[in-house]
């Protein structure tokens, strides 16, 4: 097996990704868009995630409902819990 790094963008592939191949493919491939490089530096290279963009939400001038803590929910008023004096 072999790690080879792309040197040359191309449709698949962005500048800088490295792949580990068999020895056949890397002899292949090795040329004007692929380079070799070390067992270390693909195992770096392996390890670092792509950070993505957290979107921050943007809040609207709409109130927003907040849950009623256990015991102070407001109690609705009916015909039946109301008593005529």
């Amino acid at each position: 097996m072999k790690c080879i790094k792309a040197i040359r963008a191309s449709k698949d592939v962005e500048v800088g990704d490295i792949k580990r191949v068999d020895d056949k493919t890397a002899m292949n491939m090795v040329g004007l868009s692929w380079q070799y490089v070390s067992k270390t530096e693909w195992k770096k290279w392996k390890g670092v995630k792509p950070v993505e963009e957290k979107k921050e939400v943007e809040t609207t001038e709409q109130t927003e409902r907040k849950p009623y803590k256990k015991g102070s929910k407001p109690e609705k008023k009916s015909k039946k819990n109301e008593k005529i004096s």
